[in-house]
């Protein structure tokens, strides 16, 4: 094999052809079938999930820990999205490919969805970036065909349904990562998957009522902006816009009361705006500040600090909400290793825009925000609302899940294709079912494990061990 010189490239690699990339994923099956990828039966040296969850709570808001709790305890699934955690432990500890991408490392069916690309064109992708760290490309899809297997039994589906949606899932993943496999790497990078081509292969499809349900979802995603957000979010006071406190899940500190919290806060956005492009930075520069609040989201981020900053234009119609959200070390990194970036925010916003083909412009990270005397927390920054919108899960039929499950398998495919090997990987998959049918095997047998694992979640909150409060 030939080597190229560092000339171009900061150090020299191995040129391959495709061909040799493809035989060096076949070759992985000796070391790791593709039918052990079926394998599922609890370890007994299995770490209790309550146990992770107890140590995950030691690192978090302690009052907000009661509410991640309470969520969990909604339903088997609301659990599978706040327990990337003990799933991370149980994946490493699988058959692992260690065919290497920049995983999500929480690639549930939730963790997808629809937002705006900076040429405005609603584009569907893989939107939740808290866990991403370089892994072995299998872990995001065995956590994918998870979460298919857990809300597609949730939603009263039987064996065979739950089957079919789960392999599904593996299969767009195997077919569509062949495509990549046979693209020109920058057709790959530039590839993207629009809403409007998502509507014309769906509709010929599915059902007028399906249809019906999937247009609901994308205007509402439409409606997602910042505009709407004011409007939602805030109220006048003394002719000002101030965020509307709704304790304990949006707590206004108060920034006329609190002038230090003000002037760390702007620390804070200084920094944020020197890590993004100058463009950027420009169009920052014609917003002031008007308010911030801490806003509990989501599920299994629920207890780091999140907070909302409203920024004001010249003209009362042209707010624009910033999201800081706390990162911490991500749930793979014991087991995958340590992110290269010492920045833990760095970390989220890099693997974001590796991963997705039309990554916010605004994302960037920064520290500070020392809350209650603490050490500075580091955090990644992202629009709040930018035509942000999600598929209606709880609300579809069997084969409305089953094809959403496919359209997620083809989007981490795309996302898996960019930063990993498409060639190698889809020579690992083959051209045979095999994969696909282990992965369903995967899929049921790690949703009856998930259904255990709630209940020991209820059970630990019935006797007081973990503090909830549902309904928030």
């Amino acid at each position: 094999m030939s080597k190229i010189s560092p000339g171009v490239l900061s150090e020299a690699h191995e040129i391959l052809t495709p061909d040799e990339w493809r035989q060096l994923g076949r070759e992985r099956r000796k070391f790791v079938p593709r039918s052990s990828h079926a394998e599922w039966s609890p370890p007994p040296d299995r770490p209790d999930p309550v146990t992770i969850l107890e140590e995950q709570a030691r690192s978090r808001v302690a009052d907000l820990v009661p509410i991640r709790h309470g969520r969990m305890a909604a339903s088997p699934f609301a659990y599978f999205r706040g327990a990337a955690a003990p799933m991370a432990w149980d994946l490493a500890h699988l058959p692992t490919t260690d065919i290497r991408v920049q995983c999500c490392g929480d690639a549930h069916l939730l963790n997808f969805g629809m937002f705006a690309s900076p040429d405005r064109r609603l584009v569907f992708d893989v939107n939740d970036f808290d866990e991403t760290l370089p892994a072995s490309f299998e872990w995001d899809v065995k956590r994918l065909a998870g979460s298919v297997a857990v809300a597609a039994r949730e939603n009263g589906f039987g064996t065979r349904s739950v089957r079919t949606a789960v392999r599904r899932c593996a299969h767009m993943y195997r077919t569509e990562m062949e495509t990549f496999a046979q693209m020109r790497f920058l057709d790959v990078w530039y590839s993207r998957i629009d809403v409007d081509q998502v509507s014309q292969l769906f509709d010929a499809v599915q059902s007028p009522r399906a249809i019906r349900r999937r247009n609901q979802d994308v205007q509402r995603a439409y409606r997602h902006t910042s505009v709407q957000a004011l409007e939602k979010l805030c109220h006048l006071v003394d002719g000002q816009y101030r965020i509307k406190p709704v304790p304990p899940v949006v707590v206004r500190f108060g920034i006329e009361e609190e002038p230090a919290i003000a002037d760390e806060l702007r620390g804070a956005v200084q920094l944020y705006q020197d890590t993004l492009q100058a463009d950027r930075r420009e169009v920052l520069r014609r917003y002031y500040f008007g308010d911030f609040a801490r806003k509990v989201v989501g599920v299994g981020s629920v207890g780091t600090e999140a907070f909302v900053f409203l920024l004001l234009g010249d003209r009362p119609d042209e707010p624009l909400f910033l999201q800081l959200k706390e990162a911490q070390e991500s749930v793979l990194a014991p087991f995958a290793g340590p992110s290269e970036y010492k920045h833990q925010g760095e970390r989220v916003v890099r693997g974001e825009r590796m991963m997705q083909a039309a990554a916010d412009p605004f994302l960037g990270w920064t520290h500070g925000l020392q809350m209650d005397g603490a050490e500075p927390k580091e955090y990644y920054v992202r629009q709040l609302r930018d035509m942000k919108g999600a598929m209606n899960v709880p609300a579809m039929d069997p084969p409305q899940l089953t094809y959403y499950a496919g359209l997620c398998g083809w989007a981490l495919a795309r996302a898996h294709a960019r930063t990993g090997r498409a060639t190698m990987i889809s020579g690992y998959l083959g051209s045979s079912d095999r994969f696909d049918r282990a992965i369903e095997e995967f899929g049921v047998a790690y949703a009856e494990q998930n259904e255990l694992d709630y209940q020991r979640l209820l059970n630990a909150i019935e006797a007081r061990r973990l503090p909830a409060i549902e309904g928030l």
